[in-house]
């Protein structure tokens, strides 16, 4: 694709001089005739046109947040989890404190103890008790799936950005338990697939699966940045998971620091 776009560019910068004076009349012409905008919570900025994929397979747009009260609640109370559960303290606020104590950890500690580290932190931020209660009250089920790809979409839109329900064929009948993330904040903003995997991905189904019975699989796509949850189906064996055989961005800055910054 990028070498068709640069093949186009040529021919159109070849014939740019034969039609500058028409193109130039015809902009002094030209009139809006419409502006789109976006809902005040998120906004879209367009990237720098040098830089069409920032992390070597994201979009073209940054995402910028406007977290409310909750939201910076959340965020909050996550990142002081995780650096209690590391040990590694940091002064930032927001959602780059919370980033930072994930890379913290990341740098710090191998693939194994990082996940330990965010189950740790995952037990720390939600009380058991609760836990146990949701456990009790929604076995799994074709309402609890659903109720649980209802609740994501509500509850942590501030960690992984919005996201939406969508349906999918379970046990030969429709459902609608997956969770379909366009662009995931934490991905976008950490910047390395090992961060995803281990800080993220590996962690999460563990917990969920543990702590309320849910088997969860999440399917990150490092091309977009978009991920898939899978409420009811169990994730892939370790070794088997296509995920972890993915290489890392190049701008990772965990990888420059370490060959492979997923295993």
């Amino acid at each position: 694709m990028e070498a068709s776009h640069f093949l186009q560019s040529r021919r159109f910068a070849t014939a740019l001089p034969h039609h500058r004076h028409m193109h130039a009349h015809k902009l002094r012409r030209s009139s809006i005739v419409a502006v789109l905008s976006t809902p005040a919570d998120v906004i879209n900025i367009e990237a720098d046109k040098s830089s069409i994929r920032p992390a070597d397979g994201a979009a073209e747009k940054k995402i910028v947040y406007n977290d409310n009260w909750f939201d910076k609640l959340a965020i909050d109370h996550l990142s002081q989890n995780v650096q209690a559960a590391s040990g590694l303290r940091n002064s930032k606020s927001g959602f780059e404190s919370l980033v930072e104590a994930a890379s913290a950890a990341s740098r710090n500690f191998n693939p194994e103890k990082q996940r330990e580290i965010v189950v740790q932190a995952l037990e720390g931020a939600f009380p058991r008790p609760i836990l146990s209660l949701i456990k009790a009250l929604l076995p799994e089920s074709k309402l609890a799936r659903e109720y649980f790809a209802v609740f994501t979409t509500i509850f942590f839109a501030w960690l992984v950005g919005p996201c939406e329900v969508r349906e999918s064929e379970f046990n030969g009948s429709k459902e609608k338990n997956v969770v379909h993330i366009p662009k995931c904040r934490f991905l976008e903003e950490t910047n390395c697939v090992g961060m995803c995997i281990n800080m993220c991905k590996m962690p999460s189904q563990s917990f969920i699966k543990d702590t309320m019975g849910m088997p969860v699989n999440m399917v990150p796509n490092f091309d977009d940045m978009s991920c898939q949850m899978i409420f009811g189906e169990e994730p892939p064996e370790l070794l088997n998971d296509p995920a972890l055989k993915q290489p890392c961005f190049k701008l990772c800055k965990v990888k420059q620091r370490h060959n492979n910054c997923s295993s």
